[in-house]
């Protein structure tokens, strides 16, 4: 499998993917302070009992260190004009499924939800990955988030995706263990929707 740096994506006139770096730690722990507590759905690995700023530049570091060797990739949503962070879109190799290589998660900051951000940085990073070669994607989501259930959904739906139940897996966030549902997409130069 071809391993690239994380680059930047430019998606619209309003949006722009930017790989994540240690110069984005103050906006993305203020989207992540606006977003609490849901934010911590899609990171939880973050421990609420402990200090939340060190756990989220350590994440940062490490994450900018992975996208330049392209064994992570996970970018910054941007609005070009002024700067400012709408969230997160990226992917990892923590997989619970024997198929997939890569796990996508994103998160939106609660003042931008509803703009359709999240489903223009998924399909953008999605045809990102593709580009490499043939590959399978996991997403996996809370069935008690409905707005993150109904983004994975259309994802599946647009991208030709399937439920995979193998793939489930309880997660604990913030103490409360959940099983979280898992989907498979296959993406690559020939899967790219339309």
């Amino acid at each position: 499998m071809h391993r690239r740096a994380t680059s930047s994506i430019r998606i619209d006139e309003g949006l722009v993917l930017r790989p994540v770096s240690i110069t984005h730690i103050p906006d993305i722990v203020e989207a992540f302070e606006e977003t609490w507590p849901d934010v911590i759905r899609a990171m939880p690995w973050i421990n609420p009992d402990k200090e939340i700023n060190p756990q989220i530049e350590d994440f940062i570091k490490d994450t900018e260190r992975k996208g330049r060797s392209g064994l992570l990739h996970h970018w910054v949503m941007i609005r070009p004009w002024d700067g400012y962070v709408l969230g997160l879109v990226g992917f990892d190799r923590v997989t619970r499924s024997k198929r997939a290589i890569w796990n996508l998660g994103y998160w939106v900051r609660s003042s931008e939800q509803r703009h359709g951000h999240a489903r223009k940085s998924i399909d953008a990073s999605l045809d990102w990955l593709g580009q490499t070669g043939q590959l399978i994607v996991e997403m996996k989501v809370d069935p008690n988030n409905v707005p993150g259930t109904k983004t994975v959904l259309r994802t599946v739906k647009k991208w030709g995706g399937e439920r995979c139940l193998a793939g489930d897996s309880a997660i604990t966030v913030a103490g409360i263990r959940t099983i979280h549902e898992c989907h498979l997409i296959e993406v690559g130069p020939a899967t790219a929707p339309l």
